[in-house]
């Protein structure tokens, strides 16, 4: 147990490590770079383009450190192998995806990682709806259908407000979160310009789909395979120093 958890501080470190070096390297960036692109060069970044890389390297920062937060405030337990994947899909999308232009590099990356996105939001909602239908304070009886149908709600909500949050972005600082554009700069028309939005939208629903059917089979043949992931509030005994488990 401890192996497990220095391992998943020490990643979380490197990570965090990670997007401290890149906001130096953006910062840096901003001060050199143009506010225009020259010659109407639209594949040179300026200075709006690291601002906004800026941003999220520094909310990918404290993103990091929500868990530790959580666990804390709310005797929150938190398995080692979620903040592993938690740690890792932020330096994928971050580091990789935004500072390294994986997103553009790297075929279907964005996909890859909306995929994920979705199973581990569905791991979420999991772990919340069985929080209140295991909560002392609130008696529930919920049948494992219904676990499993806001499981895959709440993924696929979580999933649209993240894309609703993309064409803000994109409206507000005219950035290119949707893809809407080539990264040359040049504009897609019609179905190509939805296509990323959309794709995004269908395998979001498709990863919490496949997290809502394991959930579902794990509870109700009692296989224990999503609990491995589950969050779950400690309540402490203070007499015999005891966690229990709401």
């Amino acid at each position: 147990m401890k192996k497990k958890i220095f391992n998943s501080r020490l990643l979380v470190i490197i990570v965090f490590i990670t997007f401290v070096l890149s906001a130096i390297y953006v910062t840096v960036k901003i001060v050199l770079s143009p506010v225009a692109a020259p010659n109407n060069n639209v594949s040179v970044r300026v200075k709006g383009d690291y601002v906004i890389m800026l941003l999220q390297c520094i909310l990918g920062a404290v993103a990091l450190f929500l868990p530790s937060m959580l666990k804390k405030r709310l005797h929150l337990y938190i398995p080692s192998k979620m903040v592993i994947v938690y740690a890792l899909f932020l330096y994928s999308a971050i580091y990789l995806g935004e500072v390294h232009s994986f997103y553009y590099r790297v075929k279907n990356f964005d996909t890859i990682l909306h995929t994920c996105s979705g199973a581990m939001l569905g791991a979420l909602g999991f772990s919340f709806i069985t929080i209140l239908n295991k909560a002392d304070t609130v008696p529930m009886n919920l049948s494992p259908a219904f676990v499993a149908w806001f499981t895959f709600c709440f993924a696929v909500t979580l999933g649209t407000i993240w894309e609703i949050y993309e064409f803000s972005v994109d409206f507000i600082f005219n950035t290119n979160m949707q893809k809407y554009a080539l990264e040359s700069g040049k504009a897609l028309i019609g179905k190509a310009a939805l296509l990323d939005t959309m794709k995004d939208l269908i395998v979001d629903t498709l990863g919490s789909l496949t997290m809502s059917v394991i959930g579902y089979i794990s509870l109700k043949n009692k296989k224990g395979w999503i609990e491995k992931f589950q969050l779950r509030f400690i309540k402490y005994n203070k007499e015999k120093m005891e966690d229990r488990y709401f």
